[in-house]
């Protein structure tokens, strides 16, 4: 049986990754756990990879923070807040899309994030449509696919 080359490019990880579309990570960050599962099971519900902590510090400490596409964080947690997150996060270079979400939406908050290149700020309860919107901008913004195509 002679050897079939159509198939290396699956052996070759820089051709692969021309062939194989990558599935983006989105990294969610909030105290509460139920919040952080459902939320995680929506964003792979839309195809996507999902990844969930605690609190900024773990996702911080974690290895995932050079694949993260998208990341969506509560505004009000223990320890470092969502906003300390973004000017941490910027300050060290990652210019990662954030949306931030919380249960008491202020105007100075809100504004200061979005100011600082946040691509949605959430109100929750919030639709998933409005989250579907904001997914959309981050991952066009990264080069990927979008949710809705």
């Amino acid at each position: 049986m002679a050897y079939d080359r159509s198939y290396d490019w699956l052996r070759r990880p820089e051709l692969r990754e021309m062939y194989v579309p990558k599935v983006p990570m989105i990294s969610i960050v909030d105290d509460d756990e139920s919040v952080r599962e459902t939320l995680k099971g929506l964003v792979r519900s839309f195809g996507l990879k999902a990844n969930a902590f605690a609190s900024a510090e773990e996702f911080l400490e974690s290895n995932r923070l050079q694949d993260t596409a998208c990341l969506i964080t509560d505004v009000q947690m223990q320890g470092m807040s969502g906003v300390e997150l973004q000017t941490f996060l910027l300050t060290q270079g990652h210019d990662m899309p954030i949306i931030f979400m919380t249960a008491f939406p202020e105007e100075r908050i809100r504004m200061r994030a979005l100011s600082a290149g946040a691509v949605g700020f959430l109100g929750k309860p919030f639709d998933e449509k409005s989250l579907i919107d904001c997914l959309d901008k981050a991952l066009e913004s990264r080069g990927f696919k979008t949710v809705q195509q």
